[in-house]
């Protein structure tokens, strides 16, 4: 099986030429799901010259049980209950996943973010990013806790999908770009030649160099 992609960054501007009509517009925001797809939403970004951003999303899974979700909570502030399991779980214990969660999220937009405060969502078309789609459970919460800010649209965008869950985006979101879907799908990391994971550093840096592209009005063209 040969890979599709060199790297996360190779991803990430290939994935860019499916987004060209997002470029140089006012009102897109580029939000990456930490860590793997930043390097993606970075590449992303700046060829359409959008300012980039994280989403962070932290599962509440049910303790023991992690797998069973029973909601989500994202940057933001924004909390998402799944009502068909949080209905049965004492109200104490629920208050003690969402407190260890929204620490945990806190810790992490500090250290990729810094004293930056999050970009405006409400009101704006927001492309959200990640490295790729195999179930898609975390994309799902983080577009479910998206919806909640208000936007005038959301594009879930990434460079490999398989392709049932690809189509089940299109139910679920504005607009789906998965730049290749193929089969058999296996796992995201079969389709990139290097797929070493993303470091805390890493994302912090290209936040910086995106955000200080911005600043200075000099995003690079691709």
């Amino acid at each position: 099986m040969d890979a599709l992609f060199e790297n996360r960054s190779a991803a990430g501007a290939k994935l860019a030429t499916k987004l060209g009509s997002y470029r140089d517009q006012p009102d897109v925001i580029v939000l990456a799901l930490p860590r793997g797809g930043v390097p993606v939403a970075y590449e992303v970004a700046r060829s359409l010259h959008a300012p980039l951003d994280i989403f962070i999303v932290r599962k509440l899974g049910l303790p023991g049980y992690e797998e069973l979700a029973m909601g989500a909570i994202a940057t933001g502030g924004v909390r998402v209950l799944n009502e068909e399991v949080a209905r049965y779980i004492p109200e104490t214990l629920m208050d003690s996943v969402i407190e260890r969660e929204t620490a945990e999220l806190g810790r992490r937009e500090r250290l990729y973010r810094g004293q930056r405060p999050p970009l405006p969502v409400k009101g704006h078309k927001i492309i959200l990013v990640d490295d790729g789609l195999a179930t898609g459970s975390t994309m799902r919460a983080a577009a479910m806790s998206l919806r909640q800010m208000r936007p005038a649209k959301i594009i879930v965008a990434v460079p490999v999908a398989a392709l049932e869950t690809c189509a089940e985006f299109r139910n679920e979101v504005d607009e789906v770009i998965c730049a290749v879907t193929p089969e058999p799908f296996m796992a995201v990391g079969e389709w990139y030649a290097d797929f070493s994971q993303t470091s805390d550093e890493e994302v912090r840096k290209l936040l910086e160099r995106a955000e200080s592209d911005r600043q200075l009005g000099s995003s690079i063209p691709p």
